[in-house]
């Protein structure tokens, strides 16, 4: 049997508003459907202000242009997370500062976000790992009391929530995507949200999203042309990839409800392991409503890891590691990061492996990656 790592989740609506889409003529951004999925992000979630994007990596770079960063800024950030995050700050001409990252959930570690804060910090960059929250009172109570903006990495965390707010719309901006590997999808997009209440600052996101002119006051016939005002780039999604969005999203409880029940199964399976000491199983705080995005465990040594991952692979189960921390990447060794300069993070990086999790995985599937496992642990 083979299993991929995932799979997307299709009802007929997809299909039906692609062919919609196209019968309306307007296919490239900010038409029928675009309007609809910011409304249903906006009303559900309630965020103050979305706007669509060609990637949950766009809207970090759109979230940083927004907090005006200049060079010699520094902005701390989990180094177990995608290079995206650290991107969009280097692209700004500032510095990312790597910060450790709590055992039991792999997310930000309040305590050395405060350690690392000096003079020239301008923000944080909490990241959801795995769809659970970050310790969100903390990090919004430090960046409060140094006068720093808080950038949401939620790109994992879409419909997940904090202390009953949705990820995304707690802090100062907030970035989603829906990238084909996400839980909700459209092959490639993402969100940004604006959640001060400046209209000054949203009125400067449109003009950013929109190659750097006031496009979006011409498109509510505000202004008869539109100009070059500002710096900025093309990040409006296609109409197609927001039809195809707009179904995910009207389906999204259910895909929620389908993924948590495989979550459920795997974590009644990996329990009496971690009661023997093999592996320890992530963990969710009670405050956290997590989205179930990934299953994670991590083994007691790498060679462990290794093995089992091997062997999942071999019988056909793609099961997978995750992030290579960007502190010891190529990039971070150039800023002068060194081995065990962040040890959680790097034994995380090392020792975690990710099981397969998607809506509508079937009781056979899970069923053979449980035998599979056992077989596996027992012959460690």
């Amino acid at each position: 049997m083979n299993i991929p790592s995932n799979k997307p989740y299709w009802t007929e609506k997809e299909k039906k508003n692609v062919l919609d889409a196209l019968e309306r003529g307007q296919i490239s951004g900010d038409g029928y459907y675009t309007e609809q999925v910011s409304a249903l992000i906006e009303e559900n979630f309630g965020a103050r202000k979305v706007l669509m994007t060609t990637s949950g990596t766009h809207a970090l770079e759109m979230a940083v242009m927004l907090v005006g960063l200049e060079p010699g800024d520094e902005v701390i950030m989990p180094s177990f997370t995608f290079s995206s995050t650290a991107n969009a700050v280097v692209l700004n001409g500032a510095t990312p500062v790597f910060v450790e990252v709590k055992a039991e959930d792999l997310n930000l570690d309040p305590a050395d976000i405060a350690r690392k804060i000096t003079a020239k910090t301008k923000a944080i960059i909490p990241v959801h790992y795995a769809g659970v929250a970050c310790d969100m009172d903390r990090i919004m109570a430090i960046a409060l009391s140094h006068n720093l903006k808080v950038i949401e990495d939620a790109a994992q965390g879409v419909n997940a929530k904090y202390r009953g707010k949705y990820l995304g719309t707690i802090a100062d901006f907030g970035c989603y995507s829906f990238h084909g590997t996400k839980n909700y999808i459209c092959g490639e997009g993402g969100a940004l949200l604006v959640n001060q209440e400046n209209s000054q600052t949203i009125e400067k996101a449109e003009i950013i999203r929109q190659k750097g002119t006031d496009r979006c006051l011409f498109l509510r016939g505000d202004v008869s042309k539109y100009n070059w005002i500002d710096a900025g780039s093309s990040y409006s999604p296609s109409e197609l990839l927001m039809a195809v969005l707009l179904a995910q999203l009207e389906n999204m409880q259910e895909i929620t409800k389908k993924r948590e029940a495989v979550y459920r199964v795997y974590q009644n399976a990996f329990e009496p392991y971690e009661k023997r000491g093999i592996l320890k199983t992530m963990q969710i705080a009670r405050e956290c409503e997590p989205n179930y995005h990934i299953f994670w465990v991590i083994f007691n040594t790498q060679e462990k890891r290794d093995f089992v991952l091997k062997e999942l692979n071999r019988k056909g189960v793609a099961a997978s590691f995750h992030y290579l921390p960007l502190h010891s990447s190529p990039m971070g060794k150039k800023m002068g990061y060194k081995p065990n300069d962040l040890p959680v993070t790097e034994k995380a990086a090392k020792c975690l492996l990710r099981l397969p999790l998607y809506a509508g995985m079937t009781e056979a599937e899970l069923h053979y990656i449980l035998q599979s496992v056992e077989v596996i642990i027992g012959t460690l």
